[in-house]
């Protein structure tokens, strides 16, 4: 027997011990699950600005520890499409896409992101998540979606796509390469796309059908020599014009790097001088980091405005003679007689006065084999700042991905769903991703839905489903080398395609204006603010909290009539129900507490200023959950007040807790007891027999039937 603190702190025992037909049933899950599983994360390490190995790394440790840790035995965690997004967009402004920089900042972020969600697992605060309500996710998520689809646009149709901080600019930008389509590049993802969805269809290939597209496309690549990539200087370019501008390009990056060598050795200097405590000279270099940091900035919007020139810029390369190097004239300025490759070339990558050209598709290259080294996150209180709003949402958004599919297998497994317990799970898988170079991680819908087709019974699946990553990384990356850029972003794509629910405006528009407010709100603030994607999910919560507390400052407060069915309802909505200039019935709906109680006396007031004749004021109860010391103190003032003009305040309905909060402070015997009743009827026929009138107001508000 598993003791209570063991399953606590191991849960995964409790699936032992394993009978062999749900071993079997595990082993089936989790190679089915990875086969799907290989080629989107290599597809979405495209997607986080990561080399494509780090989307193995995170389909390997953190998906073997969320299953061990979680409390959902068929929820698969790894890499998935929105939180890739998010962790570019959280980076990309601070380091250059795939640098050591921008490694050390992503391995901090999922730590981070790793520690809020086990934090706010162990504390129990699972509900949090609720803070982001539907509304907001569902703006957000259509938005992300929009937006990673743009953003594969590039290597569909193989132009070039500048990264800035407004991504709706680079995508405009882009749009004008559009002529300059590379025509193998978008045959080879047309084509690919096209066998991804024509496998979905056919039910013994849906499930492995992406990995046969991956595997049929790297061999036709391979086959036709789908790369092609040469190496150059820049004085090999014959056209003057096109050469100052390389040239210049080169110079600005080596300005760059020269100005961040200064900036380390300042700083290294600075830390010594704070160490001495030596101000004079702390001041001094911290004013000087602060002008190379204006000058660095300066100096990379000069560079990414060079390189857009360079970006249109195409070659012809000329066939050289032995022992000279080869020529490169603007297309359509070739010499005439002059012999070339028959290839249209562009600029790669400009390093040193050197030159990387690619004249075909681009394939994802040489992927480093064997396992993730073990790796400390690079912690540094800068990073943790710069970091920490997109952490915050990125673990909120990462478990309200993971629960709601947890949920939803739940309910068909019949399996008991702890959500602090799936918190603690989530973070854990990311803590420990993070020291082995993995990136966010969440519960994944295509994998968890490839767990419960295929009959996984325990978290062991996604052990197994980790093991044939491994597998991968060990001795099949060779075979990737020749894999299309295009290939993945057709599947990044087809994977984005079913997170674009338009159709859900239009319900939640009519379910809530308010909420379809929120909503489009929340998809155009994400879509103006990319990338940094963290400001809408931000301000769509903020909108929405705001929204819930407008409604629990201003609850609709009715004044009752008798229906001829018996029941009071509101006279707003009903104008010709009986009434009484006696007696006046009204009913709050929402709990008293500090924001609120000026509303509810206003209303009380104006009510009892419009019966000026009224003699007792009956408060219907029923919809007031809680009550505040201010709702208390307010409603000892206000009966007070009545009393004093000479109206009885009578409660019908009072639920218990609001009852417990009367009785401790005293208000319910100054209220007096004969003036509570459990239900409204109760109290009008009390009030009736109390006027004495056996006439008009009995007949009115006596009970019916």
């Amino acid at each position: 027997m598993i003791s209570k603190l063991a399953s606590r702190l191991f849960p995964f025992l409790a699936w032992f011990p394993i009978a062999p037909l749900v071993l079997r049933a595990d082993v089936i899950a989790g190679i089915t699950g990875a086969l799907v599983l290989v080629p989107k994360a290599m597809a979405y390490a495209q997607l986080s600005g990561l080399p494509l190995q780090f989307g193995l790394y995170t389909a390997l440790i953190p998906a073997a520890i969320g299953a061990l840790w979680g409390s959902s035995r068929q929820l698969a965690t790894g890499p998935v499409a929105i939180l890739s997004l998010m962790t570019a967009a959280a980076v990309a402004p601070l380091a250059p896409p795939g640098s050591e920089e921008y490694i050390g900042l992503v391995l901090l972020l999922t730590l981070m992101v790793g520690c809020i969600q086990f934090v706010l697992g162990l504390v129990k605060l699972g509900s949090a998540v609720n803070f982001v309500s539907h509304p907001v996710i569902l703006g957000f998520m259509n938005a992300a979606a929009l937006i990673i689809g743009l953003s594969q646009l590039d290597m569909f149709l193989g132009i070039p796509k500048g990264r800035s901080d407004f991504f709706l600019k680079d995508v405009w930008e882009m749009f004008s390469y559009i002529p300059l389509t590379h025509l193998p590049t978008l045959a080879m993802a047309a084509a690919s796309l096209a066998l991804m969805l024509i496998v979905q269809k056919i039910r013994i290939l849906a499930k492995p059908g992406v990995l046969a597209v991956v595997v049929l496309a790297t061999l036709v690549s391979a086959l036709i020599d789908f790369e092609h990539t040469a190496t150059g200087q820049i004085e090999d370019i014959a056209a003057p014009a096109a050469r100052e501008m390389i040239q210049n390009y080169n110079a600005t990056t080596q300005r760059i790097t020269d100005m961040n060598n200064a900036v380390a050795s300042l700083a290294t200097r600075l830390r010594q001088a704070e160490k001495e405590s030596d101000s004079r000279v702390a001041a001094d270099l911290r004013y000087r980091l602060e002008l190379l940091d204006l000058d660095i900035k300066a100096a990379e919007k000069e560079g990414r405005n060079q390189l857009r020139g360079i970006r249109k810029l195409y070659f012809v390369r000329t066939s050289p003679a032995e022992g000279q190097p080869a020529q490169l004239y603007r297309m359509g300025a070739v010499p005439e007689g002059m012999q070339t490759d028959g290839r249209l070339w562009h600029v790669k990558k400009v390093e040193q006065g050197g030159l990387k050209l690619s004249g075909g598709g681009d394939v994802v290259g040489t992927i480093p084999s064997g396992l993730p080294a073990f790796r400390l996150p690079a912690i540094s209180f800068d990073g943790v700042l710069q970091l920490m709003s997109a952490a915050l949402v990125i673990a909120l958004v990462g478990f309200m991905e993971s629960i709601s599919m947890a949920k939803a297998m739940a309910g068909k497994t019949k399996q008991r769903l702890d959500p602090n317990q799936e918190l603690i799970g989530q973070g854990l898988a990311n803590i420990g991703g993070s020291f082995f170079q993995a990136y966010p991680a969440c519960g994944s819908f295509t994998g968890s839905a490839v767990n419960l087709q295929t009959g996984a019974k325990t978290g062991l699946a996604m052990v197994f489903n980790g093991g044939f990553v491994a597998v991968t990384l060990l001795f099949l990356t060779p075979l990737l080398h020749h894999l299309p850029q295009a290939v993945l972003a057709a599947n990044n794509l087809l994977a984005v395609s079913g997170l674009i629910t338009f159709q859900a405006f239009k319900h939640t528009w009519k379910a809530s204006r308010a909420d379809g407010i929120v909503a489009l709100t929340t998809f155009g603030v994400t879509l103006l603010a990319a990338p940094h994607l963290d400001k809408g999910v931000i301000i769509g919560a903020l909108l929405a909290i705001g929204h819930y507390l407008y409604r629990t400052m201003a609850p609709r407060v009715a004044i009752l009539g008798r229906h001829e069915d018996g029941t009071l309802r509101d006279v707003k909505y009903h104008p010709h129900l009986a009434t009484s200039t006696k007696v006046v019935a009204i009913r709050f709906d929402g709990s008293l507490y500090f924001a609120n109680i000026a509303h509810f006396e206003d209303a009380v007031l104006g009510a009892m200023a419009d019966h000026r004749e009224a003699r007792f004021l009956l408060v219907v109860a029923d919809a007031i959950n809680t009550i505040d010391s201010s709702g208390e103190e307010m409603l000892h003032n206000l009966v007070g007040q009545l009393q004093q003009s000479g109206v009885e305040v009578v409660f019908s309905g009072l639920k218990k807790q609001v009852r417990d909060v009367m009785r401790a402070t005293g208000l319910d015997g100054f209220i007096g007891e004969q003036n509570i009743f459990s239900t409204e009827d109760q109290a009008l026929v009390a009030i009736s027999c109390r006027l004495g009138e056996e006439g008009e107001a009995c007949a009115l508000f006596r009970p019916r039937g």
